[in-house]
């Protein structure tokens, strides 16, 4: 009975021990993907971007002054003409969109970019319907089932669940386990707790400043949000959310997968790459003019 007890023992240290080593790399992966994301957009900012506040843009033939205020000039009836406003007129063809960091419906093309928006925009409040209509977008695009592919590939290939085994049957099941999964994150963050908790789950683009500010601003956002009525709040909407759709997760996996440590590798990666996500979104601008030169 005692070596029965031991051996037991040392089964349940080592169970452990392999879902802290599973959570370990979930972090590792994150912070690497992090870390290689941060690199290329300082290269990037250190390369192309100035301080808007120095009154300067940045073009790809070099920098150019800002459109400053004239002065009056006194008219011959003693009148005086207007000073020149600093808004770029909206026939000039060297405006900048990317220095008010213009957003766009899509990243590379192929990425759903429908809760960025750009810097120095004010939008009004989405009603419940529209909130819901922006997780249905985010979770059945087009890139949705691929990127579930993906995972699902990745899954089957590290024998992620063994109880989904291999093969044509066991790709479907890590398929559709992945596809739902993101459902369910996308659901709770951008619908379910945002209109139970009166939040705006639109990610607001600040646009402006040094490359470390704004990646502080981002990575911010995960913790600080806006509400409906324009303040800023806790993200319940993030973090509670995330959770909320780890924990729903846990009905459809099989039972030796749902466990504490299972849904808080799961809850902990989703919130880590949505802070990635939202450094990328905040630079997207910046990317789009340098390297594809679209404005």
């Amino acid at each position: 009975m005692r070596a029965q007890a031991s051996l037991s023992r040392k089964s349940k240290n080592f169970y452990y021990y392999l879902h802290l080593r599973g959570l370990h790399l979930h972090l590792r992966a994150v912070s690497v993907l992090t870390a290689w994301l941060f690199f290329c957009l300082a290269h990037l900012s250190a390369q192309s971007a100035t301080p808007a506040d120095l009154g300067t843009l940045v073009s790809n033939e070099g920098i150019e002054p800002a459109n400053i205020p004239a002065a009056p000039v006194a008219s011959p009836a003693g009148d005086q003409e207007p000073a020149a406003t600093s808004k770029p007129k909206a026939d000039d063809p060297k405006s900048d969109d990317d220095a008010d960091g213009k957003q766009t419906k899509r990243i590379l093309l192929v990425i759903p970019n429908y809760r960025s928006v750009s810097a120095n925009t004010t939008l009004p409040p989405q009603s419940t319907r529209q909130k819901f209509i922006l997780a249905t977008q985010d979770s059945f695009d087009y890139s949705s089932f691929l990127l579930a592919g993906a995972l699902a590939g990745v899954g089957q290939i590290q024998n992620s669940y063994p109880e989904f085994h291999q093969g044509a049957a066991g790709y479907a099941r890590y398929y559709w386990h992945s596809f739902a999964d993101q459902a369910d994150g996308n659901y709770f963050t951008e619908a379910i707790v945002p209109t139970l908790t009166r939040q705006d789950p639109r990610y607001y683009t600040l646009g402006h400043g040094g490359f470390f500010r704004r990646t502080g601003y981002a990575v911010s956002r995960l913790l600080v949000t806006r509400n409906d009525s324009g303040g800023e709040t806790f993200n319940f909407s993030e973090i509670v959310g995330n959770g909320a759709g780890a924990g729903v997760s846990d009905l459809y996996y099989p039972s030796r997968e749902r466990t504490w440590t299972k849904t808080g590798q799961k809850w902990v990666t989703q919130v880590g790459l949505d802070g990635v996500f939202n450094a990328f979104k905040e630079f997207w601008p910046d990317i789009n003019n340098k390297i594809f030169h679209r404005r």
